[in-house]
């Protein structure tokens, strides 16, 4: 007995609506547990605040007067990550997997800047971080990324943002807190600072500014120079000045136009222009207008300067070889390094290599032929010049598109020759498979064929019937056939029932 169509639908119906509503329960019950998770875990949640000022206390109680040693820092790393670990475990994070890096180098006015890639859970984890800097030691401690023990195991999203299932807060590294440590005024000239000339000057040794001088009597500092187009190289000379000592008062005296023009030839900025240009750079203290071009004990009593900075290589100036051969005689030297590859005649020397390409460019600015200093004609040539330029800069951009087309077009026409091949490969198979020696339509002439002969053919008639005489059937005669069969017109009605066909082989092709 079959069963009725209409159970069977409906067995079916009830089978899929029951397996969609387990699927759909069982999605309830993991976000619900997962709603559960984040609210238990929310209670706990990681303190990147409380974190920070755990780091910064341990940094500062353990580092405050360390000094660079290369050989004691991989411990002392080391020791400092298990210390801020422990610290925390205690805070009530026992039950986050965290994991600490410290990082320690010296103090030479240089950065350090760090990059993790982690996957964690942003309702819960997080990471924090602190910069410590004392006289010797530039310190990153980082914690990154603690993530709960429970939560470790599970697996990677699949709904982030990024690669593997990773969200926004993966890959993205930390960033150093804004330390401000420039000022909000430029620095003051020196006779505008009073001096307390109560207390006797005594010049601090070598040995005594590096080992650290007290916060009241800080290492003062002195370099000078013409500081002409300011460029990065003048601040980092002055930048190495700072960082001589840990406690450093910077003082920089510029030369005036006179002194500069009659010892080293004409400036492009003027004097106060030069000024203002130093007052503005962060590691200056103090600037000294109208600088001697060789120091004196007098000056340097005046301003009380423990030491000069410069680079170490002889500047010979105003008839002598060296002109800081008696600052280096009296121990007062501090040499400082170049930065290769830019300086004021640098500048000036790119700009007189390329005077057209500024000229025309000021031109173009609105800046008039007499400002320039630039005659008739060569105003007339540089407007030609420039005219000259955009129609050139029009027929590259002219080429450059017509370049683009062609290539869209021969990518096209590529694209529709390789479509035209393969639609003629399928229309020839297509065609071969339907009327080649072994296609389609030979089997179906051949079975229509059968079916034909099976229609036309007499059924015999059993061989226990009574037969009388019979004459000869008479073969079957196609329309277009020369063969007439024999026949008798008295066994022509009885033999219409019973007629043989005899067909020829041409007849049948």
């Amino acid at each position: 007995m079959l069963p009725c169509p209409c159970e069977t639908n409906n067995s079916k119906m009830n089978f899929s609506l029951k397996k969609k509503t387990n699927t759909v329960m069982k999605r309830i019950k993991e976000k619900i547990k997962e709603a559960g998770r984040k609210l238990l875990w929310r209670k706990v949640r990681f303190k990147s605040s409380t974190v920070k000022e755990c780091i910064h206390t341990i940094l500062k109680e353990k580092l405050t007067n360390v000094q660079y040693i290369p050989e004691e820092i991989p411990e002392l790393t080391k020791s400092l990550s298990e210390t801020i670990k422990d610290r925390l475990k205690e805070e009530g994070f026992d039950r986050y997997k965290m994991v600490v890096q410290v990082v320690i180098g010296e103090q030479r006015g240089e950065g350090v800047n760090m990059a993790a890639r982690c996957f964690w859970d942003a309702d819960t984890d997080s990471c924090a971080h602190d910069v410590f800097i004392n006289f010797f030691l530039d310190v990153l401690g980082k914690m990154e990324p603690p993530t709960s023990s429970r939560l470790n195991s599970r697996k990677r999203r699949k709904d982030g943002s990024g690669p593997n299932g990773a969200t926004e807060l993966d890959g993205i590294p930390p960033k150093m807190s804004r330390r401000s440590l420039g000022l909000r005024e430029p620095a003051p000239f020196s006779d505008e600072v009073e001096i307390d000339y109560s207390k006797p000057y005594i010049r601090v040794t070598y040995e005594e500014a590096v080992r650290g001088t007290p916060l009241d009597r800080p290492v003062r500092v002195y370099a000078d120079g013409i500081f002409d187009l300011f460029h990065s190289g003048h601040a980092r000379a002055l930048m190495q000045a700072k960082n001589l000592f840990p406690n450093t008062y910077l003082i920089v005296g510029v030369c005036s136009d006179e002194l500069t023009h009659n010892f080293k030839g004409f400036t492009v900025m003027n004097e106060n222009e030069r000024y203002d240009a130093v007052q503005h750079c962060r590691y200056v203290d103090e600037v000294v207008r109208n600088a001697p071009w060789t120091l004196t004990p007098e000056f340097l009593a005046e301003h009380r300067i423990d030491f000069v900075a410069h680079d170490d290589i002889p500047y010979s100036s105003a008839g002598s070889d060296d002109v800081y051969k008696h600052i280096k005689e009296a121990g007062m030297f501090a040499p400082t390094q170049r930065t290769e590859g830019i300086s004021t005649s640098d500048i000036i020397t790119r700009i007189v290599r390329d005077y057209d390409v500024y000229a025309r460019r000021n031109l173009q600015r609105g800046y008039t032929a007499k400002e320039l200093n630039v005659s008739f004609i060569n105003e007339k040539k540089y407007h030609l010049q420039e005219r000259v330029d955009k129609v050139k800069k029009r027929v590259k951009d002219v080429e450059e598109k017509s370049k683009e087309f062609v290539q869209k077009v021969e990518e096209k026409s590529i694209d529709l020759i390789q479509k035209w091949e393969e639609k003629s490969r399928e229309f020839i198979g297509n065609f071969l498979e339907m009327f080649g020696p072994e296609g389609a339509l030979k089997h179906m002439l051949k079975e229509g064929k059968g079916r034909m002969l099976q229609a036309i053919s007499p059924k015999q008639s059993p061989s226990s019937s009574p037969t009388h005489d019979r004459s000869p059937s008479p073969t079957f005669r196609w329309p277009f056939s020369t063969k007439t069969p024999p026949s008798s017109p008295a066994n022509r009605s009885r033999n219409e029932s019973a007629v043989t066909y005899d067909i020829s082989e041409d007849e049948e092709d």
